[in-house]
């Protein structure tokens, strides 16, 4: 494959963090008090009232010191207002200690003795005004304006407070023990069941005993046995782990508690612990139930023996309290634990302890047949046409996740709707396969013709050799087209063997090597094209010396080492330059023996590599025009052909059956001719009409 590599810049800016807007409202309560009980501007005045005798108030008003009064005829009252000069004269404190309008009050006898006063200081000009005010002082409505601003402000209190515990929800920060679970209160709301779950027939079995279990646990504590505390899914990504869990709270119809293992994880100390227990709590209260643990490795990751070196004491105490939930002094009947991860070489050796997780349930790719019936769950709701081979496409997705598999069929769909289809064809499908392993085809990429003369030699002996090496995977297509990194690629049909031998992977190697070996004999140069294909067969060959004991000189020896974080290798340096030794000698054996069977099919060769010139991409069967038909026959094929021969034939069955065939073949024909007598019967009424 040539591989261009380039490196790509990452220019994604980071996120700002979210602000939290309680503080804008712990704000706003405070602005809003200081708006009701400042003395000076607030909307309810803080001024300054004081009584005085009414020969006092005659005294203040002669000398001029009034600017109004107010008298109240019901309650035989007066307020004198003080002009801002003479305050301090009357209440012996500047105006900022009285406020803005401060005023004396009076008690009086005679009205009219009163207003006869005022008027005649009115007239001496003494005065500015009168006004009367015949509210009752001590009303009900003084006292309800005068508790408004407490009663607001208690209420945006508590409207704050709610706010900030997360209403009546697990979150914010006086809930911040709650667990963050999604309840569902009958699993079968998720919509989800096994018909959803194709493939993985083992996983499926049991986890169906899970659901047993839950349906008809007397069946089985009848006999003495006792219902399993957990199980754990275990797989790479994309399989359906976290499917399977969903199926399994759909088909057993009970409430179904959904978190992640990073729910755990917060900030505050002791949260996560609390988080155990809540959701535990809960959980019995529901009882029969299941709680389901996503991604459990973020918090059942192996304790350290050494808490100064790299320890985290608060994931060590969640996950403590989720042993103790689990399996401790209490009892949790009817509550089932699922949880799943791609990660179990990292989890505790407590957590998978039988009495904690008793099942580990492996759910791992798909093989041949389940990708098939994964392929038939995804076309339900894809409109396909009669071209769509299943086969081929099962065939073509060796390594395919549940959620590749998903994904190749969306992207289809997609293409096809690109160029205005109807219906996904065939060609829409293998172009999303392409797609998403090669990446995006660049058709306006520039190349001179040297450089896509040498591209199309460099993936012609890739063909080649493939074509010409027993064990090597069969072709499918070779391609010049730039996509993605790639400048060319040739595709293949990788076969999915239980095991392989040295014969099969020295095999694949040459084929690896086979681009290189065409560039240098054919054009007298190589290129940095081939750095992908070198990558491979390094790995491949490193993996057969020190992993497999396929070498001459080190044989039958494994220096795998299962510590991850182990600086020390488990070999010594003379084994390690031994290792060398033995992969240079490796891989330039097939590149010699690659340049050998290129030299044997020059012809061949040269006209595979014009016919990609020219058609840029060709297939199979162009180049078993050019070198024959290949004598080998595919291990996906010798499958496939068995799976045809196992298959009972209608030959060999009873006469019983072959009349019943027959009647129903009889009635589908009678059935179309129905129909097509119908559809002409319709067209001639038409045309009358």
């Amino acid at each position: 494959m040539m591989n261009n590599q380039d490196p790509n810049s990452n220019n994604n800016m980071p996120k700002m963090p979210k602000f939290n807007m309680n503080w804008i409202y712990a704000l706003a309560l405070i602005v809003l008090a200081l708006v009701f009980f400042s003395g000076q501007n607030g909307l309810i005045s803080a001024s300054a009232t004081v009584e005085r005798s009414y020969t006092t108030f005659q005294n203040y008003v002669n000398k001029g010191y009034a600017s109004r009064v107010v008298i109240n005829k019901t309650a035989n009252t007066l307020q004198m207002y003080v002009k801002p000069q003479y305050i301090t004269k009357v209440f012996n404190q500047n105006a900022q200690q009285v406020g803005r309008e401060p005023s004396v009050k009076v008690q009086f006898g005679s009205v009219d003795n009163v207003e006869t006063f005022l008027n005649k200081a009115i007239s001496q000009k003494k005065l500015t005004s009168i006004d009367y005010d015949n509210k009752n002082e001590n009303g009900l409505s003084d006292i309800l304006l005068s508790l408004l601003p407490w009663v607001a402000i208690i209420f945006i209190w508590f409207w704050l407070m709610r706010r900030m515990s997360g209403g009546s929800g697990g979150g914010g920060v006086f809930n911040v023990g709650k667990s963050k679970a999604k309840m569902y209160e009958k699993g079968n709301d998720l919509g989800i069941t096994f018909k959803d779950v194709a493939g993985q027939a083992g996983a499926k079995q049991e986890v169906e005993e899970i659901v047993e279990f839950l349906k008809n646990p007397k069946k089985y504590t009848d006999l003495g046995g006792k219902i399993p505390k957990g199980a754990l899914l275990i797989g790479p990504p994309g399989t359906g782990k976290t499917l399977l869990a969903k199926a399994v709270a759909g088909e057993a119809g009970v409430p179904f508690f959904s978190m992640s293992g990073s729910d755990f994880v917060e900030m505050f100390v002791g949260v996560g612990a609390s988080r155990v227990r809540d959701v535990f709590r809960q959980a019995k209260e529901k009882a029969p139930c299941i709680i389901f643990i996503d991604e459990i490795d973020a918090v059942g990751r192996a304790r350290s023996k050494n808490p100064a070196m790299g320890g985290n004491d608060e994931r060590e105490n969640t996950l403590n309290a989720l042993l103790t939930e689990m399996d401790g002094f209490g009892t949790n009947s009817g509550v089932i634990v699922l949880a799943a991860t791609n990660r179990v070489d990292m989890l505790d050796k407590a957590l998978l302890r039988a009495g904690r997780f008793d099942r580990q349930i492996h759910v791992d790719l798909p093989d041949l047949s389940e990708r098939k019936e994964i392929f038939n769950v995804h076309l339900r709701h894809v409109k396909t046409d009669a071209t769509v081979d299943i086969d081929l496409l099962a065939r073509q997705t060796p390594g395919f996740s549940g959620a590749d598999i998903a994904n190749v069929c969306n992207e289809a769909a997609l293409i096809a709707a690109r160029h205005d289809e109807k219906t996904v064809g065939k060609q829409d499908f293998l172009n999303a396969v392409d797609r998403i392993i090669g990446g995006l085809e660049k058709k306006t990429k520039v190349m001179t013709a040297e450089e896509k003369r040498t591209i199309a030699l460099h993936e012609a002996g890739h063909a080649t050799i493939s074509w010409f090496c027993e064990h090597a995977d069969p072709l499918v297509k070779v391609s010049i087209v730039p996509r993605g990194q790639a400048l060319g690629a040739a595709w293949y049909l990788p076969e999915e063997r239980p095991i392989t031998t040295k014969e099969q992977m020295l095999d694949e190697m040459c084929s690896l090597l086979g681009g290189r070996a065409a560039e240098e004999l054919f054009t007298g140069h190589i290129s940095t094209g081939a750095m992908n294909d070198l990558e491979r067969a390094t790995k491949s060959a490193y993996g057969m010396v020190a992993y497999a004991g396929m070498s001459d000189r080190l044989p039958n020896l494994c220096y795998y080492n299962n510590q991850e974080y182990q600086f020390q290798r488990p070999y010594s340096e003379t084994t390690a330059k031994i290792m060398d030794d033995e992969v240079l000698k490796m891989i330039n054996g097939q590149y010699d023996r690659a340049k050998k069977i290129l030299m044997e099919h020059k012809e061949g060769h040269n006209k595979l590599a014009e016919l990609l010139i020219q058609r840029e991409v060709i297939y199979a069967e162009d180049v078993e025009k050019i070198f024959g038909k290949r004598q080998w026959v595919s291990r996906s094929e010798e499958i496939m052909d068995a799976e045809e021969k196992a298959q009972p034939k209608l030959e060999d069955m009873p006469e019983a059956v072959k009349q019943a065939q027959a009647e129903h073949e009889a009635r589908v024909k009678a059935d179309e001719k129905a129909k097509e007598a119908d559809k002409t019967d319709n067209s001639n009424t038409e045309e009358e009409k």
